[in-house]
């Protein structure tokens, strides 16, 4: 299969599906949250992805600020006790926070793949000679 030519792929459809980047058939996910070593359909490594705490970052902005206004919100309006909380806050996080983990996670692997992104590197260049810059000044 190393010779044949895969058309790029959405990164927002497999990836949110939870589909290898490449092929979008095979899954890239080995339970929850753990990624695969390869897709069992096209064989890519997955080796290449490294989405570090992109998700988790997305959760709390998105998902966890909002939570903890309900819960300030119940608390500030209502008074509510700590059983209220434990009923309506704790539910409302653990729905809001979890679930969007995995789907975030396999479109920040895919865009990885599609976008061919790979850890920075720095370039030195060597130092211009004196005798260079010599040369340049009475040019």
């Amino acid at each position: 299969m190393p010779d044949q030519v895969w058309p790029p792929l959405s990164p927002l459809h497999t990836g949110l599906r939870g589909r290898c980047p490449r092929c979008g058939q095979g899954h890239l996910f080995d339970g929850f949250l753990k990624l695969r070593q390869e897709c069992e359909v096209c064989g890519l490594d997955y080796s290449f992805a490294d989405p570090a705490d992109g998700p988790a970052f997305f959760v709390i902005c998105f998902a966890c600020v909002p939570s903890v206004l309900l819960g300030v919100w119940l608390e500030v309006q209502y008074g509510a006790a700590l059983w209220v909380h434990l009923l309506v806050t704790g539910p409302f996080m653990l729905l809001t926070c979890i679930p969007p983990l995995r789907p975030l996670k396999g479109w920040l692997v895919a865009s990885q793949y599609f976008y061919k992104a790979e850890e920075g590197k720095v370039v030195r260049q060597a130092a211009p000679s004196p005798e260079s810059s010599n040369e340049k000044a009475i040019r």
